[in-house]
């Protein structure tokens, strides 16, 4: 299979590529700047141009693009990129397929974040959005979505779990020194998936049928005290003293740490399950165990 993907170059989008690479895919990476391999294709989501031949020589295309989100203090302005660049890739895809082209299946980025803080409720993909900044632009990704001319799914993703980078590469060198701690009462949910589980996600739904939101979250939410606790035991070291809020608030702003650090979602990955998904990672302690 020929897969193009945008977002190539993060944290998920690497590591998709390496695992597609090895199973014998050929893989088109969707690059802002200049090509510096045959495999690169220039695009510019804020134009909405894909270089030629666009997407007509692939069969599948994932798309994984989008600022970060916890990269700094939400502004006005950032929040504004943070929308705005989830939005423009997906419309810049799904404008440039066919559903008479060769390219008949599309994996778009999505995030747990649609529903907003859950509680201790479990949902799943048939729950309503919720609330927030978050839920907020999650809903505006998805409806960009829903403009593609080919099966779709919606990759409703977790905390992905990995060594070298996202939520795990943030707090690391807090914990590894011994001062990690639950934050705020430590009863908000956290929906995690291993890395290796989310890219062996993403190519099992590559050639199945699923269309609409697919929550890529492991078997078990688990609550913020938990998952200090585990953390703190694989790397042996403390976890008394909670994290202070205070200069949380100051450093990142009062919106982002109420959304991103005391809000959380409890998601259940129903859809995986049903479509016959087995997880290799079915527990935190297993996730945390298999990054060595």
């Amino acid at each position: 299979m020929r897969v193009a993907i945008g977002g190539a170059t993060g944290l998920l989008g690497s590591a998709l590529t390496r695992r597609l690479t090895r199973g014998g895919h050929d893989v088109v990476r969707l690059v802002r700047g200049t090509p510096q391999t045959p495999d690169d294709r220039r695009w510019d989501p804020d134009a909405g141009r894909i270089s030629s031949p666009g997407l007509d020589d692939v069969d599948a295309v994932i798309n994984l693009a989008g600022t970060p989100i916890a990269g700094g203090r939400w502004t006005k302005e950032r929040k504004a990129a943070i929308r705005r660049s989830r939005v423009t890739s997906t419309l810049t895809i799904v404008t440039s397929l066919s559903p008479d082209g060769r390219c008949q299946r599309l994996l778009n980025g999505s995030a747990v974040g649609y529903y907003g803080d859950t509680g201790s409720e479990v949902v799943d993909e048939l729950s309503a959005n919720g609330r927030g900044f978050l839920a907020s632009v999650v809903r505006d990704w998805e409806a960009a979505a829903s403009h593609s001319p080919v099966p779709t799914a919606l990759l409703r993703t977790g905390q992905v779990l990995a060594r070298d980078g996202g939520y795990l590469g943030a707090i690391w060198p807090q914990f590894a020194a011994g001062l990690g701690g639950r934050v705020g009462d430590g009863r908000q949910f956290l929906s995690w998936i291993s890395i290796t589980d989310h890219v062996r996600a993403m190519e099992f739904l590559l050639t199945n049928d699923v269309t609409g939101p697919v929550n890529l979250v492991g078997p078990r939410a688990v609550s913020n005290a938990e998952f200090t606790r585990t953390f703190a035991d694989y790397l042996h070291r403390p976890a008394v003293v909670p994290t202070p809020l205070a200069p949380l608030n100051v450093i990142f702003g009062r919106e982002l740490v109420r959304e991103l650090l005391l809000g959380g979602q409890r998601v259940a990955p129903a859809r995986l399950a049903e479509a016959g998904f087995e997880f290799r990672h079915k527990t935190l302690a297993e996730a945390l165990s298999s990054l060595g």
